[in-house]
């Protein structure tokens, strides 16, 4: 399998050459500055449907990217990591009739982000050439950074470096995001001042700046990177598997989806090309809703992100829109038929807290009551994906509920960790220059 850009679609003769996945991964952006995208989604065959609900996690998550990595590396190991990656649970949990949350925040920074950043660590530790060692540099509104510092945390030949918003992520996002700064490790978090959009703005400019790209090897860890992409393809599967053996249609099921920079979104609507039953996507979003407002007007306006309860959503130029884009071949009218966009504003969505928790006796985190706000209006069977456990939100969701919310281990770890805030300034020569050094240990 080769991986093209998405815009290649939009000018054949001018675009970047295919590229092996290897290549992809450790690339993260293309040359001219687009992401990759894979040549084709390939169908996955009437017998492996039909095998999908006897099929383990591990499994699925095998079967769904040897496709795409085949050729550079043999199944076995692919199924062995992909072991060892996806060595948590991720249920599928009723709320009430008809309705299914799809719990993705069992991992060990209790957020979605764990899966697909621990498969691309351990691609990376497996295809890395033994060379020079990777600079990862990577922007987070809030889960993505704790979940690559974790799931790179002592990977051989890598070093991470973490933009974050200062100010605007959680005080337990910015523990998990700062726990290994006070160490001599291979992983450094620093808080930029700016929004996240600045942070994103700064590695796109990072990764096209050729001078600093001739000094260090970087790449990506960002939705961005397909390495991360692919594998959130895995928990769509394994939600139709699980609604399968209860003996529900999994054709007639919606997924709501959270969206901030649509990754997620865009690895569920590949999930359905290869042939896993989903009936169609609700794109869920906080007021930052350029693609729902895409979806009414035709019209794709990025803005400057608007910060909200949901901090991890807070995306005004989402940079997935260009593979959906590719993905439907920039037919909005064939986008439209299969995602709905809806968005919620703050009130409604501690109102839905709240609600839940009383009526269903169900803790949702912002994010998650988002995508459960997304099946408001949509005929049963509905799966929404909820993404961050709520104790991550606890200053947010326990006013709302009344109560202390249960504190996880890895929280309480990362919290009793001696906090090392590193802040930047919100420029390229600040990047640059901590990209730069060849380690931490000297800092």
């Amino acid at each position: 399998m080769h991986f093209v850009t998405a815009k290649s679609r939009q000018r054949p003769q001018g675009g970047a050459l295919p590229v092996s996945f290897t290549t992809a991964l450790f690339e993260g952006l293309a040359p001219d500055g687009d992401l990759y995208v894979p040549e084709s989604v390939p169908r996955w065959t009437r017998d492996d449907l039909e095998r999908l609900p006897s099929m383990t996690m591990g499994e699925i998550g095998t079967r769904m990217l040897l496709p795409f990595v085949g050729e550079d590396l043999d199944g076995a190991h692919l199924a062995s990591l992909v072991h060892e990656a996806l060595n948590f649970d991720i249920p599928l949990v009723p709320v009430k009739p008809g309705v299914y949350a799809l719990e993705l925040f069992h991992g060990p920074t209790l957020a979605f982000k764990d899966v697909g950043a621990r498969v691309m660590a351990r691609l990376m530790a497996a295809l890395h050439d033994g060379g020079e060692p990777l600079t990862i540099l990577a922007a987070t509104s809030g889960d993505t950074g704790g979940a690559v510092a974790h799931a790179f945390h002592d990977i051989p030949h890598t070093r991470v470096v973490v933009l974050y918003p200062k100010g605007l992520v959680s005080p337990t996002q910015e523990a998990q995001l700062t726990m290994f700064n006070s160490e001599a490790t291979n992983v450094r978090a620093y808080a930029v001042a700016g929004s996240f959009d600045d942070c994103q703005r700064l590695t796109k400019a990072a990764f096209a700046n050729r001078d600093l790209s001739r000094r260090v090897r970087l790449t990506s860890a960002n939705s961005i990177n397909v390495g991360r992409l692919l594998p959130q393809m895995v928990y769509y599967a394994h939600a139709a598997a699980q609604l399968a053996a209860r003996g529900v249609d999994t054709g007639a099921a919606v997924f709501s989806t959270p969206s901030g920079n649509f990754g997620n979104l865009t690895a569920g609507v590949m999930a359905a090309r290869v042939g896993i039953g989903i009936r169609g996507f609700v794109a869920a979003t906080n007021v930052n809703d350029v693609v729902p407002a895409y979806l009414t007007t035709g019209r794709f306006e990025p803005r400057a992100s608007i910060p909200t309860v949901a901090n991890a959503m807070d995306v005004g130029n989402p940079s997935n829109f260009d593979r959906l884009m590719w993905l439907y071949g920039g037919d909005l009218d064939a986008m439209r038929r299969d995602i709905t966009g809806s968005r919620h504003r703050d009130e409604e969505v501690l109102a839905t807290i709240r609600a839940v928790h009383d009526e269903h006796g169900y803790l949702l985190d912002p994010h998650s009551a988002i995508a459960y706000l997304g099946l408001a209006g949509q005929s049963a069977p509905g799966v929404f994906l909820a993404t961050a456990h709520p104790a991550k939100f606890a200053e947010i969701v326990e006013p709302v509920i009344g109560r202390r919310v249960e504190m996880p281990a890895p929280l309480v770890q990362a919290l009793a960790t001696k906090r090392r805030i590193l802040e930047l300034d919100a420029r390229l020569e600040a990047v640059q220059e901590i990209v730069g050094h060849e380690s931490f240990v000297d800092e």
